[in-house]
């Protein structure tokens, strides 16, 4: 059996949906996160996941628990627009130590490419301990596109997505060495922080 050279990472996962948390429709924002980290990182992942209602002091006890379960980072979706149910971004700025506030920029930036709404949407991320929460969108294609952002006909980016500026901030935080896979999303740390290349141990 050969053993990972890469860092086990525990990430929390979380879909906030009032009728996919009541069986009304199938959730999609799990799987959706699932696919795109496994396809991401190379670092051997372990799942925390979790489909709760659209409830504040609910979601904000859901990111307390995971934090405290060791996840070095958490990501949710859904909640994060104008209307009176929507209240992921309350519930994650109620438990945050640090706002993180480039990453909701980020991705209103990328969003707005595709459609002019984009501008109501309130995603934040904030650090909690030694973990980033970050609230990405609702929609699957959305989730993908925020993460790893746009690139041109020739494959060079366009618009940087927001998982390029992860790894290294959870460096900073004191969380596991996030390695990705470059042609899905390339990691960005400054010379000084990247760590020599490893090999797989048999």
């Amino acid at each position: 059996m050969r053993e990972s050279s890469h860092d086990p990472v525990t990430i929390g996962i979380v879909s906030i949906s009032d009728r996919a948390s009541s069986g009304v429709y199938e959730d999609k924002g799990l799987p959706a996160l699932k696919d795109w980290l496994t396809r991401a990182l190379l670092n051997p992942i372990t799942f925390e996941e979790r489909l709760i209602p659209d409830e504040q002091d609910g979601i904000s006890q859901t990111l307390i628990a995971l934090v405290d379960a060791g996840c070095a980072l958490v990501l949710t979706t859904g909640g994060t627009g104008p209307a009176l149910r929507d209240v992921t971004p309350e519930a994650t700025l109620a438990v945050a130590h640090k706002e993180m506030p480039g990453f909701g920029e980020q991705m209103r930036r990328i969003s707005l490419e595709f459609v002019p709404t984009a501008i109501l949407s309130r995603q934040v991320a904030v650090i909690r301990d030694q973990t980033l929460i970050i609230n990405l969108p609702g929609q699957p294609r959305a989730i993908a596109e925020t993460l790893e952002g746009l690139k041109n006909t020739d494959g060079n980016a366009k618009v940087n997505g927001i998982f390029a500026a992860v790894p290294y901030c959870v460096d900073l935080i004191g969380g596991p060495y996030l390695e990705t896979v470059d042609a899905v999303c390339k990691a960005f740390r400054p010379k000084t922080a990247q760590r020599p290349i490893r090999p797989t141990t048999g």
